[in-house]
């Protein structure tokens, strides 16, 4: 066996191994530990842990609308008849929607969705340990890559030096190469197996805040209006399925097409569900592939700069797609070619959380 061809592949490993051992430390670390703000946390917070960018926006428009400052047409369209703000987010809808004139609802969404003020309430909750910061989780994927490329460098080393002991008359007296480089193999496959990064991006603590939120009783978030609290609170937490009297039907029709918030945490599991109406396809916090479940809008892991959102359209199969992405100018997830339409998204390993 070539000695400096094993020790080589062997320092490959090694070094590929600590890469993806720091990363997925670093994803998993939570900069600022809390505790659990049960039923006292913001309306923001619950709705970005429950549906992501998206539904921060969206229960942003339902309160708007409920406390008669903005009108949601059944053509999807926004206009803002008292510009008087609550909050960040509510004070860039207002900024987006036009004024008078008003803006569809599609296009609204997706201005809104990325910017800073909506994605730096998901990096709070990621600095508490509530959801797993999506740029952390790709700078984790990637390190992973490593540790695949040098497993491919060991079996090429090993194809090579097996080749040379098997041309060698007395290869009998000589330990066959193929067996250290087999258990080198099989190490680094387990290895990949075990350093794997999670695929959710809501945290065991995020899941378990969601419970203290839901509770025994209808959740009513303190800084919204007592007689319309209630509504607002489980569209924060369900979405439009939340909106179930016939009063509220036209506002659920505009609310449900493309790129619509009804996407749910699912207690109890790692996956989210649609609502039977929604124009999307997958939860939010699924993070197989980029992980944004259609309806979930993009979160990008930085609030230093809004994500992009430009071309948005529906009609795709995942309920959000067009241009939006948390790229800037070069439409892609922090520069790794994914785009933020259907089957891929910001918020996974390709792009934030998971594959």
């Amino acid at each position: 066996m070539s000695n400096h061809l094993f020790v080589l592949a062997v320092a490959l490993v090694a070094l590929a191994l600590t890469a993806v051992t720091v990363f997925n430390a670093r994803s998993r670390r939570v900069t600022d530990p809390l505790g659990l703000p049960g039923r006292g946390q913001s309306l923001s917070e619950v709705a970005f842990l429950a549906g992501g960018p998206a539904r921060v926006v969206d229960t942003a428009l339902v309160r708007m609308e409920r406390e008669g400052r903005l009108v949601v047409s059944r053509a999807r369209r926004v206009t803002v008849t008292d510009d008087r703000t609550a909050d960040p987010v509510e004070r860039v809808l207002v900024t987006a929607a036009g004024g008078r004139a008003g803006r569809d609802l599609s296009v609204l969404r997706a201005s809104v969705t990325g910017s800073p003020e909506v994605q730096k309430t998901g990096d709070g909750l990621a600095a508490r340990g509530l959801l797993r910061n999506p740029a952390a989780l790709r700078a984790a994927w990637r390190a992973r890559r490593l540790l695949v490329l040098a497993l491919a460098a060991a079996v090429a080393f090993g194809a090579v030096d097996t080749l040379r002991w098997l041309g060698e008359p007395d290869r009998y007296n000589v330990f066959p190469p193929f067996l250290g480089y087999a258990l080198l193999v099989l190490f680094t496959v387990v290895s990949l197996v075990v350093t794997r990064p999670r695929r959710s991006r809501i945290t065991p603590a995020g899941l378990r805040q969601l419970q203290l939120v839901r509770g025994s009783t209808p959740w009513r978030p303190r800084e919204v209006a007592a007689e319309h609290a209630e509504l607002v609170g489980a569209f924060a937490l369900d979405g439009a399925a939340a909106l179930r009297d016939p009063e509220h039907r036209a506002l659920r029709e505009a609310l449900t097409g493309p790129y619509s918030s009804t996407v749910t945490i699912t207690l109890g599991k790692r996956s989210g569900r649609s609502g039977r109406d929604s124009g999307s396809s997958g939860g939010w916090d699924s993070a197989a592939g980029a992980g944004a479940g259609a309806g979930a809008g993009a979160w990008c892991g930085s609030s230093g700069s809004s994500c992009g959102a430009s071309g948005h359209s529906g009609g795709h199969s995942g309920g959000h797609s067009g241009g939006h992405s948390c790229g800037g100018s070069s439409h892609s997830c922090g520069g790794g070619g994914h785009s933020c339409g259907g089957g891929s998204s910001c918020g996974g390993g390709g792009c934030g959380g998971g594959s």
